[in-house]
C-alpha cells in the first residue's frame, strides 16, 4: 500500500481542524520526530520567521546529491517505501525552491541506524526509537528498527509521514526564518509534511488507499505531548495540534506552513 490521507479533516475532531498553535515538549533539542526523544543539535537551529517570506538558500548548494533512485521504487515494502519517500520528497522540495528562484540543497546523507549506534549531531549522541535531521552536516537519520515497528504496527503511513516530516526541518535549515518556541519548528515541519503527501497524491505520484487516513492520525497520535506545555525546549506539539498542523499543509499546501 503506497501512502497517505484522503479526508483528515473528516477525521479528526474540530478542534484539530483550526489554527495551528503551542504544545509540549522535553528538555531534549528539537528537529526530531518526537520531543522526548530528540537527537539534532540546537545550537545549529536557524535563527529567522516562521511564516516568513522564502528566501535563497543559505547552503551552498550540490546538486550532485539529489537521490538518482528511489523514485521508480513500488512502494510495497518498508525498505522500498523509504526510499521512495526520501526520493519524492526532495524532487517535491527542489521544484517548489525552483518555483521561488532558489536551489534546494539535497541532504548530504540519509542514514538508518539501529538502537543507539547511530550519528552523532553537533557532538550530541542519536538516540533509539528516533528519526531527526542535523543542520550540521545537513543529513537525516533514523532508527530502522523503530520505523519499520510503526510501520508493522501503524501501516505504511508512518514512513510517509516521518521522512517528509524531516526533510520539512531540511528546508527549514535553507530558509530564512524565526521560531520563538520549539514547538512552531515542529509544527510546520508536520504542516510541510501534509503539504508535500497531498502534492504528490495530487500529482499522482502516490496512492491513498482506504485506512491511510486512520494511519496519518494514529501515527501523529503516537508523536504528540503528552500535556500542552508549548513553551518548553523541545516541544513537539499536542497529538491535536500535531493532526491540525498536518492538515493544514494537507488542505492548503506547504505556503500555508
Amino acid at each position: 500500500m503506497v501512502a497517505v490521507i484522503v479526508a483528515v479533516c473528516a477525521v479528526l475532531s474540530g478542534s484539530a481542524c483550526g489554527a495551528v498553535t503551542g504544545a509540549l515538549s522535553s528538555s531534549e533539542p528539537s528537529d526530531s520526530w518526537a520531543g522526548s526523544t530528540s537527537a539534532a543539535d540546537p545550537e545549529s537551529e536557524p535563527s529567522s520567521g516562521a511564516g516568513s517570506d522564502q528566501t535563497e538558500p543559505e547552503i551552498e548548494p550540490n546538486t550532485q546529491n539529489a537521490p538518482s533512485w528511489g523514485c521508480e521504487e513500488a512502494g510495497d515494502t518498508f525498505e522500498s517505501d523509504v526510499l521512495l519517500a526520501r526520493c519524492l520528497t526532495e524532487n517535491f522540495w527542489m521544484r517548489q525552491f525552483q518555483a521561488i528562484g532558489g536551489t534546494y540543497e539535497p541532504i548530504r546523507d540519509f542514514v538508518p541506524y539501529s538502537g543507539s549506534d547511530g550519528p552523532t549531531c553537533g557532538g550530541q549522541p542519536s538516540v533509539a526509537n528516533n528519526a531527526f535531521y542535523c543542520s550540521d552536516g545537513h543529513f537525516i537519520a533514523f532508527d530502522a528498527g523503530w520505523l519499520q515497528g510503526m510501520y508493522q504496527q501503524l501501516g505504511d503511513a508512518a514512513v510517509y509521514v516521518v521522512i517528509p516530516h524531516e526533510f520539512g526541518h531540511a528546508v527549514q535549515a535553507q530558509l530564512t526564518q524565526n521560531f520563538n518556541f520549539s514547538v512552531e519548528r515542529e509544527l510546520q515541519a508536520d504542516c510541510y509534511a501534509g503539504g508535500t503527501l497531498n502534492a504528490l497524491i495530487q500529482a499522482q505520484q502516490l496512492r491513498a488507499d482506504p485506512g491511510d487516513d486512520s494511519e496519518i492520525i494514529n501515527n501523529l497520535q503516537a508523536a504528540g505531548d503528552p500535556t500542552d506545555a508549548w513553551w518548553e525546549p523541545g516541544a513537539h506539539g499536542t497529538p491535536e495540534r500535531r493532526q491540525s498542523a498536518f492538515a493544514t499543509g494537507y488542505q492548503q499546501g506547504v505556503t500555508a506552513c
